[in-house]
């Protein structure tokens, strides 16, 4: 029974591991894989989306629709900093960097005294239940159902839409795509508001989990850089087996060693991933078939 135990609380925290990590994930493999913009100020947006539930669950509001008021404000955000920012800075991948990381702490600062240095959250729905001497969150159980869930939806969303041919189309060649009459500027605004929309939705999600900060973004945007340059720029076909990679070695390393081990593990991870295949897994996955 303690081996079965054991290995429940290791496959949970898995579990665990790996919806974090696609969660986190998410919003900047779409921004990058599809427009080649590295946004800083991912975490920003996260931030955004778990403060926003946070308040509107305190309103009153039920959590599902707290935290799609979360998503889709994060979303909003996003389509005013592309308008105003990013927009102008395509193609100069530097100072996109530089504008990005200047609104993120832009961003922390203006929360901070704002809101505070931090906001009490709210309870986490479900419980818990016990197996053995360990005991789990069930929230937390079902987060990875819930990323994969959020994969399905954008592989439906980017194969199986005319959004998705569109955005693949611009992509691939902008200038012909503009040529076959595409709103190519307008393409690039959503897929960027859905970029932030997914990070908001990262946040909302583990609102109930933690205590929001300004600089709680910070926790989330080493993992989420972690997975995409392990992953590569192809969303679905890079973040998805970059996340199950790193969560097996993040939870071996971590059961047998303590959380450091975890985290050098992530990073050793990414060392040898960049020596031996530059482009990710992505490529990788995307050859083989």
């Amino acid at each position: 029974m303690a081996t079965l135990t054991t290995l429940y609380s290791l496959v949970y925290q898995f579990g665990d591991n790996f919806a974090y990590l696609v969660l986190a994930a998410l919003g900047l493999a779409v921004i990058f894989g599809m427009m080649g913009v590295i946004n800083l100020a991912h975490g920003e947006f996260i931030m955004c989306g778990a403060y926003v539930t946070i308040i509107a669950a305190k309103r009153g509001l039920p959590l599902p629709l707290a935290m799609l008021l979360g998503a889709l404000a994060a979303a909003c955000a996003g389509v005013i900093v592309e308008r105003l920012v990013i927009r102008h800075l395509y193609d100069r991948l530097f100072d996109s960097v530089v504008a990005t990381w200047a609104i993120s702490l832009i961003v922390q600062q203006t929360m901070l005294l704002v809101a505070g240095p931090s906001m009490e959250g709210i309870a986490t729905p479900f419980g818990s239940f016990s197996l053995g001497e360990y005991s789990f969150s069930t929230y937390r159980a079902v987060l990875p159902l819930i990323a994969l869930a959020i994969l399905f939806g954008l592989y439906l969303l980017f194969f199986k839409t005319n959004y998705g041919v569109c955005a693949r189309a611009t992509i691939q060649n902008a200038s012909i795509a503009q040529c076959l009459g595409l709103r190519t500027d307008r393409l690039y605004t959503l897929t960027f508001a859905l970029g932030a929309g997914l990070a908001g939705l990262t946040g909302a999600l583990y609102a109930p989990t933690m205590t929001a900060v300004p600089t709680m973004g910070s926790n989330f945007i080493v993992q989420a850089f972690v997975s995409v340059v392990v992953g590569g720029a192809n969303v679905i076909a890079g973040t998805t087996p970059a996340a199950g990679v790193l969560a097996i070695i993040q939870t071996a390393l971590t059961a047998s060693y303590g959380q450091l081990f975890g985290q050098i593990g992530l990073l050793l991870t990414v060392i040898v991933v960049i020596r031996l295949m530059p482009q990710g897994l992505g490529n990788l996955f995307t050859r083989l078939r």
